[in-house]
Formats: C-alpha cells, structure tokens, sequence
C-alpha cells in the first residue's frame, strides 16, 4: 500500500460499516451530579436531560473488527437534543494505537486520549483505574450482588466535529458539525451492584469537575457491541463551540 490509495484499497476500506466488538466486558456506574454542573458543561444547542445523570464506564474489548483489541474508558452526561433524549461524551481515555485514537476523533468525534486502563475482576468484586500523564484520575469498585435481564433503552451520542483554523487565530476553518451516532448492545450477562466511583484532580483530564452528588448503581456486563455509522444533524455556532472544544487535547499547551 502506497500514499495514494488504489480504488480497490478505498473500497475495502468504506465496505466496514459498522464497527463489531465480540465478547465486550464493561464496568460501569451511573452518578448524579448538580443541575448547574451539566448545564455549564453541555455545548449548546444540547441542553440538560430530566435528571442531571451521567454513566462512567471501563471496558475491555477482546476482538474487533477493524483489529486487536484493547481498553476503552469514557464519561457521558446525560443530554437532549430537539426533545430526543441522548448522551454527551466527555472523555474518551483509550489505551489502544495512534490509528484508534485518531480514527474515533476524526471520523466520529469522540474526545479520545492515550491513557492506562487497568480492569480486574475477583469473584463479585471488580476494579477498574485510569491514569494519563502520572496521574490516575478514576477509581471504580463494585461489589456484584445480583444479575438483571435487560439493560434500560437509551438514546444517540451526541458529538461535534470541527477544525481548528490554521491562521491560529480564535475559531473553525470550516462548519462545526453535531452528529449523533448509536451503538447496539446485544447483552449476554448483566450483574449489578453497590459502586465505589471516585474522580481525582488532574490538570489535564478534569473529571473531578463533576461533584458526586449521588452514586446511583454500579453494572458489569458481557455484550456483543454494534457501534453504528453516525450522521451530521445540524450545523452549529463555531465561536458558541470554541470553549468545549479542547477536552480532547491536554490544554494549556507550552511551557
């Protein structure tokens, strides 16, 4: 394979829709945080859901389609768009090569960094850590103590693409985009139980932003994941955009 890409290398590479992760293992916990919080921290024109709800999950992914696998944490709050109901995500820490990192942000917009994931499961009790830069910023324990049959439905990510203008001055060359994009989970085994969730300063991956309010449940689940294609749904403000768009960067930047 050369720099200019044959059409038959295109088309092999557009024929993968839809990304598969077979055999997905995810910690998880669902938090509230303050009203006023969401709303600061929501990018209009999303505003805050019925309740001021987040999920934090780490995961491991056995296998995928595109590749080997590797480990993936995030941070959502919970969001509406227009009256439909979705997430927003916050942070996308990955541990996984350059070319999964770059690809979820470019093509998708999710706000991914390198990091290190640790996920460890001992009887009913799993434990989950993040850390990037020397510091680990997410603790996540949950004591398993039963099992459910389905998860509760959900909404769409809601996700901005934009591109930084190359004169350095304040702004976009070009449209800032929201997309909104979904992910099937074909669940195997849902256990649930009481979490230990608990953010830590970082001046590079500011998750402790978010005041526990009250740590609702923590989950551990074994799926079959389908993370579909996306869509662009509407063109937004650039200079409304601007401030929230560094959360995928480890800012301020020089000395």
């Amino acid at each position: 394979m050369g720099f200019v890409k044959t059409p038959e290398e295109l088309a092999k590479y557009y024929a993968v829709q839809a990304r598969l992760f077979p055999g997905a293992k995810m910690l998880g916990a669902v938090f509230q945080t303050k009203p006023e919080t969401v709303a600061r921290l929501l990018p209009p024109p999303l505003e805050p859901g019925d309740m001021p709800n987040g999920l934090v999950f780490v995961a491991e992914y056995p296998d995928t389609n595109l590749g080997p696998g590797y480990r993936e944490s995030a941070l959502f709050l919970n969001c509406k768009y227009r009256g439909e109901a979705g997430t927003y995500c916050l942070a996308m820490p990955i541990d996984s090569e350059e070319v999964r990192c770059t690809n979820g942000r470019d093509i998708f917009g999710f706000p991914k960094k390198l990091a290190q994931i640790s996920l460890e499961r001992t009887g009913s009790s799993v434990r989950a850590s993040v850390e990037r830069r020397g510091v680990r910023f997410l603790d996540l324990e949950v004591d398993l103590m039963g099992t459910m049959p389905a998860l509760p439905p959900s909404g769409p990510n809601f996700l901005f693409k934009a591109l930084p203008r190359i004169d350095l001055t304040p702004g976009f060359d070009g449209p800032v985009l929201l997309c909104k994009q979904k992910t099937d989970v074909d669940l195997k085994s849902l256990e649930v139980g009481m979490a230990k969730l608990r953010f830590h300063e970082s001046p590079h991956d500011p998750w402790a932003e978010l005041e526990l309010v009250n740590v609702v449940m923590g989950f551990y689940l074994v799926s079959d994941n389908t993370m579909r294609p996306g869509e662009v749904i509407a063109e937004v403000d650039g200079s409304a955009y601007l401030p929230y768009y560094f959360k995928a960067l480890d800012f301020p930047v020089g000395k």
